[in-house]
């Protein structure tokens, strides 16, 4: 309609690693937007379809009347430290913290150097309560990058926090069911866990393998996962409160078990499995009860695992038409990641095997 874009949003396949910078610095001048965003991933979502591989690009433009756009780039050298006041992290995102604020972030956790956006995560929880938090990781192998206005990053986090005239509704759809019972992480060091309920971890899962049925152990062999609590503070365990984690190695000699995260002595863990079925069943019943709320937004984002879409589902498109089934014809751009960024109750947390959905409306 001739009018400026306030916010664009690309993503772009490896296919186009020697030309990352060419595309930053295209959407930044062609549609001179307030703010352009972006990144690589392995996988893209965008014009009504998941393309999983091939050549592919793809991009959102939004106008956003009212809201004040704030883009940031930081490193794991460049955020405030644990012990940092809220003022620390207001000069880090460049946004006050008076009013409801909003953040899409995207972070290549590969480097070089490493990044954990967790810390980040939960900082920006901290000093802007109530706030809202979606993206993910890229997902492009050795031909990441991060895009923010024009210009190209090879490692740390973008992000742009919104406030004004926008609420941003989330969605986060788990790709697995749990199996076995909660348990103690009673000896862990780093990524080792060594004991669960006081016996050797590998042997544990073992006798778990064992009182499954054939069709469960057959899932083992290919889709096990250890869910890690993300509270505390509950008696009693929902299956939406687990972070899933790959298991890496078992060692059956030493009795131990590699885990793709730091753990804790006292964390509560139990193990999962990579389930079509129950991904299905829990997108729908998030996206059946969003639609029933009868909320119309105008413009989504979706970010979700290299892990779930045909791989999980044999066949293309299932999250993407779950979308549009329930909630309409409502534009929907993405890629799918090295994990995803998304809030359980209140907190933010890093998932592995979801899909993270950013639904956008305006207050007016």
């Amino acid at each position: 309609d001739g009018r400026r874009p306030d916010l664009v949003c690309v993503f772009a396949s490896p296919h186009h690693s020697d030309n990352y910078l060419q595309i930053a610095q295209r959407v930044s001048t062609h549609f001179s937007p307030r703010t352009s965003i972006g990144c690589s991933g392995a996988g893209l979502v965008g014009g009504g379809c998941e393309r999983e591989e091939g050549p592919a690009l793809v991009l959102c433009a939004a106008h956003l009347p009212g809201v004040g756009i704030h883009p940031f780039h930081t490193t794991g050298n460049q955020y405030p430290n644990a012990d940092a006041s809220p003022d620390a992290w207001t000069e880090l995102v460049g946004a006050g913290r008076d009013q409801q604020t909003h953040f899409v972030l995207l972070a290549n956790l590969a480097g070089p150097p490493s990044f954990d956006p967790r810390p980040l995560l939960a900082g920006l929880d901290f000093a802007y309560p109530g706030c809202t938090q979606i993206g993910g990781l890229a997902s492009a192998a050795d031909h990441n990058a991060l895009f923010l206005d024009g210009a190209l990053h090879n490692n740390g986090l973008v992000g742009i926090a919104l406030q004004g005239n926008l609420h941003v509704d989330t969605l986060v759809a788990r790709g697995c069911r749990p199996i076995g019972q909660p348990m103690t992480a009673n000896t862990c060091e780093n990524h080792l866990l060594f004991q669960l309920n006081d016996r050797p971890a590998s042997q544990v899962l073992a006798e778990l393998y064992h009182s499954l049925p054939a069709a469960d152990q057959e899932r083992m062999r290919h889709g096990l996962l250890i869910g890690v609590a993300s509270t505390e503070l509950k008696d009693e365990f929902e299956p939406e409160d687990f972070l899933m984690r790959n298991i890496v190695h078992m060692d059956h000699e030493k009795g131990y078990l590699a885990i793709g995260d730091s753990l804790r002595p006292g964390q509560t863990v139990q193990f999962h499995l990579r389930d079509a079925a129950a991904a299905n069943e829990d997108l729908e019943l998030l996206l059946d009860r969003y639609d029933r709320e009868d909320r119309t937004p105008a413009g989504a984002l979706l970010f979700t695992c290299t892990g779930r879409g045909r791989q999980l589902f044999g066949k293309t498109n299932h999250d993407s038409d779950a979308f549009f089934n329930q909630v309409g014809d409502v534009p929907l751009t993405g890629f799918f990641c090295n994990g995803e960024i998304g809030p359980i109750g209140q907190d933010t947390h890093l998932h592995g095997y979801t899909s993270s959905f950013g639904l956008f409306r305006a207050l007016d």
